[in-house]
């Protein structure tokens, strides 16, 4: 990693100011191609997420490469990667919201999206907004093996869920969506294994078992029976994944370039990036970031618009005007703080790419 980029970083100021988020397509497009050939050697499906880059553009760029289709987060990514032509679509969270509010109707009209649910009242909403949009509902039965966020957690309360979609012409069945935690690989065969059988007994069958998660990424693969995985932060990576294991410091595609502008005293100074931009999720870690330059700094606080530098640590301080990169904790939530990624090769700055499904809530 390039620790001074002199060249670039007066451009950025230049022309962008500061905080400037920032994305090197050269490593974008490397990280790209390995998630890719890991899923091509284990011989399933990659089906990108696309709540970290929010971007039509960079999920074109993965389809291109090979994906089969990607997963959304919202009805409102989907909408937005719909209208940039793509349209083989998992939503991977229940639509109560985007179903009674009618938009899920609207969508599934446009295009035949595959949904998930691990409950009876989302079932019966989707029913109502497949029947509404006059054009029947993939499902997907989410199901948790140990991360304790959705999903059903025993194989019979899936096979339940299951029949109510067997019994409904408007729902069809596609498949199961799991995300087992790093461990928890052993337990969701033995899940999925007592499921399949289940489903056999009624003449059903998962036509996608999708697994996710890019700290999953070193376990792609060991459950037998899955077609698919879902990844996201990957295409950027930031501390959290190298926390993980499962990225490096080079493998960091996306940087915020603030400037310090106070120096208070000798042990402490103010970045112009705050929660604003780089946000307040830890992702479990201590500080907020890793400033490229100055490893042994540490932003330890924030206000809405100013890092607070711890600099007692290190022994090349920062000064007023400097220019520093930071990498986040965590990057899905950074970015979604901005309405552009300023995408640079080099020192060359190459592009300007909109975040075009920022803020969906819905």
């Amino acid at each position: 990693m390039n620790q001074d980029a002199t060249v670039l970083k007066s451009k950025i100021i230049e022309t962008f100011g500061t905080p400037c988020a920032v994305i090197d397509l050269d490593i974008v497009e490397r990280n790209i191609a390995k998630v890719q050939a890991l899923c091509d050697a284990t011989g399933l499906n990659n089906r990108p997420h696309i709540k970290t880059h929010k971007s039509p553009l960079l999920a074109n760029m993965q389809i291109a490469a090979g994906a089969k289709g990607i997963t959304c987060q919202k009805l409102g990514e989907a909408e937005v990667m719909v209208d940039a032509g793509i349209t083989d679509i998992i939503i991977a969270t229940n639509l109560l919201g985007a179903a009674k509010s009618g938009r899920l109707a609207a969508l599934q009209r446009r295009v035949p999206l595959k949904v998930c649910a691990d409950n009876p009242v989302s079932l019966a909403e989707y029913s109502k907004a497949a029947t509404d949009a006059g054009r029947a509902l993939d499902l997907m039965i989410e199901c948790d093996t140990g991360q304790q966020r959705a999903g059903v957690e025993t194989p019979a309360e899936a096979l339940a869920l299951a029949k109510i979609i067997k019994s409904d012409p408007m729902l069809n069945f596609v498949g199961l969506l799991f995300y087992p935690s790093l461990d928890g690989w052993p337990k969701t065969q033995k899940f999925y294994n007592d499921v399949s059988a289940g489903l056999a007994e009624l003449g059903m069958h998962a036509d996608i078992v999708s697994t996710g998660g890019s700290p999953n990424l070193k376990h792609m693969g060991e459950l037998k029976g899955s077609t698919e995985h879902r990844a996201g932060t990957c295409i950027f990576n930031d501390l959290m994944m190298i926390t993980a294991g499962v990225a490096t410091l080079e493998d960091c595609a996306f940087q915020v370039y603030t400037s310090v502008v106070s120096r208070g005293s000798p042990e402490r100074g103010i970045l112009d990036a705050g929660s604003k931009t780089l946000t307040a999720d830890t992702g479990g870690l201590d500080g907020f970031g890793y400033i490229v330059e100055h490893p042994t700094a540490r932003i330890h606080k924030f206000a809405e618009e100013h890092g607070f530098l711890d600099l007692s640590k290190c022994n090349n301080k920062p000064a007023v005007g400097d220019i520093v990169r930071v990498i986040p904790n965590h990057v899905c939530v950074a970015v979604n703080m901005v309405d552009q990624l300023v995408a640079v090769r080099g020192e060359e700055v190459v592009d300007i790419v909109p975040v075009a499904a920022r803020g969906k809530l819905v």
